[in-house]
Order: C-alpha cells, then sequence, then structure tokens
C-alpha cells in the first residue's frame, strides 16, 4: 500500500436479467414525502455527487474516474434515463437506466443513500426503476451487482423479477480519500 494505495477488492459479479414487466408494481409508501424526477442534462458534479454519496461504502468508483468528456459522453446522450430520488426535499438516491442497446435496457445504477435505507421505500424504488426500464420497450432489463453491494440487493432483485444468469470474477481498485475528493469536488 505505496502512497496511500489502498488494497485491490476481489468481488464476484452476478449478471440478472427480466424477460417480461412484472405485472404488479411495489406500492408507493404512504406517509412520506418522497418524489422521483426525471434529470436532463444532469450536471456532471451532480451525478458525481450522487454516485460518490449512494455508492461510497459499496465502492462504486469507476465512474469517478472518468474525465469530464468521458462522463458527458455517456451521460448526455439523449436516450440515457437518469431519476433522483427524493426524500423529505433531500436528495436520497437514484437510478441509471442505459436503454442504448438494441432490445435491451441496463440498470446500471440503482441505490440510495444511508438515510434512506430502513424507510419502508426500497422495494418501492426499485419498482420504479424497473417500470421506468420496460417503458422504454426492450425485450428484457438487465442489471448486475456484486459482493460489495448492500447484502439486500440480490435478494431484492430477484423478489422483484430478476434472474441470475451468469456470474464472474473481478477486481475492484478502491479509491483513495484524495483521489475521491478530487473526482467529486472537480469544478
Amino acid at each position: 500500500m505505496e502512497n496511500g494505495a489502498l488494497q485491490d477488492i476481489d468481488v464476484t459479479v452476478t449478471f440478472l436479467e427480466m424477460h417480461a414487466a412484472p405485472a404488479i408494481s411495489p406500492p408507493i409508501p404512504y406517509n412520506r414525502q418522497i418524489a422521483l424526477l426525471k434529470t436532463k442534462d444532469i450536471p456532471l458534479h451532480f451525478y458525481r455527487y450522487l454516485m460518490d454519496r449512494v455508492g461510497r461504502k459499496w465502492h462504486w468508483v469507476s465512474v469517478l474516474r472518468l474525465s469530464d468528456e468521458e462522463l458527458a459522453a455517456g451521460l448526455h446522450r439523449e436516450d440515457r434515463d437518469i431519476r433522483v430520488l427524493y426524500l423529505d426535499g433531500a436528495p436520497a438516491g437514484f437510478f441509471d437506466l442505459k436503454p442504448h442497446l438494441p432490445d435491451e435496457v441496463e440498470l446500471a445504477y440503482f441505490g440510495m443513500m444511508e438515510h434512506a435505507h430502513g424507510q419502508g421505500i426500497g422495494r418501492w424504488f426499485l419498482g420504479a426503476a424497473i417500470s421506468a426500464a420496460w417503458a422504454h420497450g426492450p425485450r428484457r432489463v438487465t442489471v448486475q451487482t456484486c459482493t460489495l453491494d448492500h447484502p439486500a440487493a440480490l435478494p431484492l432483485y430477484q423478489k422483484l423479477g430478476f434472474t441470475p444468469v451468469a456470474q464472474k470474477k473481478e477486481v475492484v481498485h478502491p479509491l483513495t480519500f484524495a483521489e475521491r475528493s478530487a473526482s467529486v469536488m472537480r469544478a
């Protein structure tokens, strides 16, 4: 661990698919101030903030390593579908759909910030992401999770209709605090 580098982490990635839209979606939680807003040309700094706050504990680092140009090229595609969850008026999570593959929509990122965990909104939020994905008219919706993600992620995906189709081993290269700060705080 020279120069403050962190040790690589071995993970198992599970790939999941859904081939038909669910018949019903989980109901929206009642007595909660919840909003789900679709973004348009999301500012790079806000996307990095969401990625950091939702994914920090789970080592979501690949996006944080992208240059502004690389990140903008992917995010600002006309078909990109990013929605931000607000709880009591503050950002609480997001999902990011990539519908640009033929006949497939990838739920590329889905997660909530720590203050939103345990609030009874996760199942509804994932249901909203799945509904948004199917609204693009694909033949299948895909998602992947890994052994670093929240322990409830894989069971929740399966409860809402995803089926595991493959697994592979990968290595995650964590960001140091300085690297993370430089990414999230860039102008």
